[in-house]
């Protein structure tokens, strides 16, 4: 017993138990596999080191490489044109166009060979920054430069004219023999255009005539004139008043129809800008009939008596009374004055308010935004008559025959109705 008991504490914990550093199963020294743990380890180091060296000879590499690029595109040469130019061309600068707008335009035009040229070139101009919307006259293929030059230059705007308040269609000849050019000599004297040596001009019957042959879409009437245009007597002037006064630019290359439906388009927005639609219901009248009254605004009175004109000329029409006014009357005459005589106001015309009852057939002249707002919004008042006393323009609104007799007694006094018949 004793033997067997001695063994079995020897075996458990004396002589005859395994060496600390040896596995119980017999497997790798422990100091063994420390060792193989810290090779791996040094090894994982050493990839890494590696893998983090690659990493930034690659990332170098790839900076030098995008370097290279960009420094050779640096060192090439803006694309632009060299010498004088090939041919005369006309370009057009849009209402609010920035300078890369304008580059654009150019570039389309073959005037520039690349934006960037045009933007260096622009750089520090100020005077590009004050060029007007319009139609300019320049070279194709020059040096950017030179188109900086030429945009700025203003004797190289063309079709630029302006329409005063109250101008007709045709010319207005006075008893004197004065001229007054109408809206389409003036049209056809900013159509002319030199291109390369050329002169080239529209003249103003090739204006009337596209007016009386081309249908009304073609002209560009608005919607809401088309019936006054329709029944409008005179074919060459059945648009007048449809084309506001105000400062105008044409392209020169246009036809006359173009032209004439580009202005017929460009008034009607400004014309619907003041609500005409909506506001000549309020005071009983269609926007077509609306026109027709402020274009006699403009005719028989000054801006400041505008809204009271208007107010004469509503309260005449709701009582049914003739509004006979000369600058009617002078609408259909050659030749034109202020003071009318018994026979020309005996003349029946479509025009005519001393020999028809209510408006005119057609407005008789351009009218301003202005004299649309007023008749729009007419002054209150119950006078039936107005005469011009003076020859500074002074006017006199009257409610009675008697007074207004007496104002125009005064107004004869100062020559204001003498005749150069």
């Amino acid at each position: 017993m004793s033997d067997n008991q001695g063994h079995d504490w020897g075996r458990q914990g004396g002589g005859n138990a395994a060496p600390a550093w040896i596995e119980p199963e017999g497997g790798t020294p422990l100091h063994l596999r420390q060792e193989r743990e810290r090779a791996r380890q040094r090894r994982r180091r050493r990839g890494m080191v590696l893998f983090l060296v690659v990493l930034l000879i690659v990332g170098a590499g790839v900076a030098w490489l995008v370097k290279a690029f960009l420094d050779g595109r640096a060192a090439e040469p803006t694309p632009d044109y060299t010498g004088s130019g090939t041919n005369d061309v006309v370009v057009r600068v849009n209402e609010g166009d920035a300078g890369a707008d304008i580059a654009q335009s150019l570039l389309d035009s073959d005037v520039i060979k690349s934006v960037a040229a045009f933007m260096g070139a622009a750089h520090g101009r100020n005077e590009l920054s004050a060029i007007q919307p319009g139609y300019y006259k320049v070279r194709a293929q020059v040096p950017a430069a030179a188109a900086v030059d030429m945009l700025t230059d203003p004797e190289r705007r063309v079709g630029a004219f302006t329409i005063p308040e109250g101008r007709q269609l045709d010319d207005i000849v006075s008893t004197t023999g004065a001229v007054t050019p109408g809206i389409y000599t003036l049209a056809a004297e900013a159509s002319c255009v030199e291109l390369d040596g050329e002169q080239s001009c529209h003249e103003a019957d090739d204006f009337r005539r596209a007016v009386a042959n081309g249908s009304l879409e073609e002209l560009g009437v608005p919607e809401w004139a088309r019936e006054g245009v329709s029944a409008a007597e005179d074919p060459d002037r059945r648009i007048e008043g449809l084309i506001a006064a105000g400062r105008w630019d044409i392209d020169p290359s246009g036809t006359p129809m173009e032209i004439i439906n580009e202005m017929l388009a460009r008034s009607a927005r400004m014309y619907d800008s003041t609500g005409i639609e909506q506001t000549s219901q309020s005071i009983g009248v269609t926007p077509y009939e609306a026109l027709v009254i402020a274009s006699l605004l403009e005719r028989e009175s000054q801006p400041e008596d505008f809204a009271k004109v208007a107010r004469v000329i509503l309260n005449r029409l709701d009582i049914g009374m003739m509004l006979q006014f000369d600058s009617t009357v002078n609408y259909a005459l050659d030749s034109v004055e202020i003071g009318t005589t018994d026979a020309d106001r005996a003349r029946v015309t479509p025009w005519n308010t001393y020999a028809k009852l209510g408006l005119p057939q057609t407005p008789i002249s351009s009218p301003s935004v202005q004299a649309l707002q007023a008749t729009e919004n007419p002054e209150d008042g119950d006078w039936i008559y107005f005469v011009t006393i003076d020859l500074e323009g002074t006017t006199v609104f009257t409610s009675t025959f008697e007074e207004h007799q007496r104002q125009v007694d005064i107004a004869s006094q100062n020559g204001v109705f003498s005749s150069g018949r």
